[in-house]
């Protein structure tokens, strides 16, 4: 394993993390009586697969149904001054539920301490006020630091860059748990001022937000050879040194062997993925044009600023991923999830066209006389069964 300093907590973390939310037995809380002893003895084996290769920072939150109290049963067993736990606890309007959350994980994963709290899902701006305004959820997770039961306070979110920004130039914590990989590179400008506040860097999900590549299409392990798209996505996000850790979210042991052979390739990054690069640049260059590819963000609108909130810019970016490469089943569960995640995936899809006028909103862009039509086909192409969060959290 390889393990990189995680900004100012000064911790050496693994460049993966074992995440948990796909081993654990219900996203709802149940007691431990039951839970089925084979899941629990999956969920154990992987922890100690995780160890075995060197990835001793366990991730987990309060949303993620019995995670936690699953935890709690083979961590307090387990050499404590080697392991990273983390876990993570939504900001609430009222800092009394908040406590009662946090205390709750701690009483599940019975620890005395746990290394990193993250205050998670600070997607919008009346979130991070709930945590950062006197008296407010930061307040409580500082006492819970004071007393010993936390070392280091970061964030978790889905917001937008410029809400990621704020959070981070607000100094108030040490690391941030957020999506960027190959397939959505929208959110560099948080890690160039994360790297600049010293934050610690976590990327969510690579490997299913970052586009389901644990089944990933054929046209895209094509255009990835000799790579395997999963390896690619993490050398992707690796090479740049802005990113810490990447999170497996590990279901079984075996989960974590294909992330294993990027170790090897990280020396001489650069050279493994140009090829690569250059021909997902080709690929794409070819099929959706060379001045969409490099104009079609320009000038859109947010879904705040859309009449029915349609998310315009998600909506392209899956069409594009969906025509260059191939990832229909991405995209399709990425784009059913709009109108059904609230401020973890907001804005709409593009069902409401014939009663809405976008000309207001698109009049900044290249293309607002094809969008409209752009986004009909895409719905077209992707629409179907509304999907929700894993996680209510």
């Amino acid at each position: 394993m390889q393990y990189r300093r995680f900004g100012r907590t000064e911790l050496q973390m693994p460049v993966f993390s074992c995440g948990g939310m796909r081993y654990q037995h219900s996203w709802k809380d149940v007691p431990p009586t039951d839970i089925p002893r084979k899941n629990q003895e999956n969920l154990e084996a992987t922890i100690r697969r995780a160890l075995e290769v060197g990835i001793n920072h366990i991730e987990t939150a309060r949303g993620y149904g019995t995670s936690e109290i699953q935890l709690g049963q083979i961590l307090p067993g387990l050499e404590r001054e080697s392991l990273i736990v983390q876990t993570k606890v939504s900001p609430t309007a009222d800092p009394a539920e908040f406590r009662q959350n946090l205390t709750q994980s701690l009483a599940n994963l019975r620890l005395d301490t746990v290394d990193l709290l993250g205050l998670h899902g600070i997607n919008t701006a009346e979130i991070l006020d709930w945590t950062l305004r006197p008296s407010g959820c930061m307040e409580v997770a500082r006492e819970f630091q004071r007393q010993g039961r936390v070392r280091f306070i970061g964030f978790s979110t889905h917001a937008p860059t410029a809400v990621i920004q704020q959070a981070i130039a607000s100094d108030a914590f040490d690391y941030v748990n957020l999506h960027w990989y190959y397939v959505n590179q929208d959110n560099w400008a948080a890690l160039d001022t994360a790297q600049r506040h010293d934050v610690g860097v976590f990327i969510i999900s690579p490997s299913d937000k970052g586009g389901h590549l644990y089944s990933p299409p054929a046209k895209l392990v094509d255009l990835c050879n000799p790579l395997s798209p999963m390896v690619f996505n993490d050398l992707f996000c690796l090479s740049h040194p802005q990113v810490h850790t990447l999170s497996i979210g590990a279901a079984r042991p075996t989960d974590f062997d294909e992330h294993l052979k990027t170790l090897p390739l990280l020396e001489d990054a650069d050279a493994h993925l140009k090829p690569v690069l250059d021909r997902l640049h080709r690929h794409a260059q070819t099929v959706l044009g060379e001045d969409w590819l490099h104009t079609w963000k320009i000038g859109l609108p947010s879904a705040d600023e859309t009449p029915g909130h349609i998310n315009i810019p998600a909506i392209l970016r899956l069409r594009n991923l969906l025509l260059a490469f191939d990832m229909e089943d991405y995209a399709k569960a990425r784009y059913n999830m709009l109108g059904n995640a609230g401020h973890w995936f907001p804005g709409e899809k593009a069902e409401n066209l014939s009663q809405v006028d976008l000309s207001e909103c698109l009049c900044r862009s290249p293309h607002a006389e094809k969008i409209p039509h752009l986004l009909a086909e895409t719905h077209a192409a992707l629409a179907g069964q509304a999907m929700a969060r894993l996680s209510n959290a």
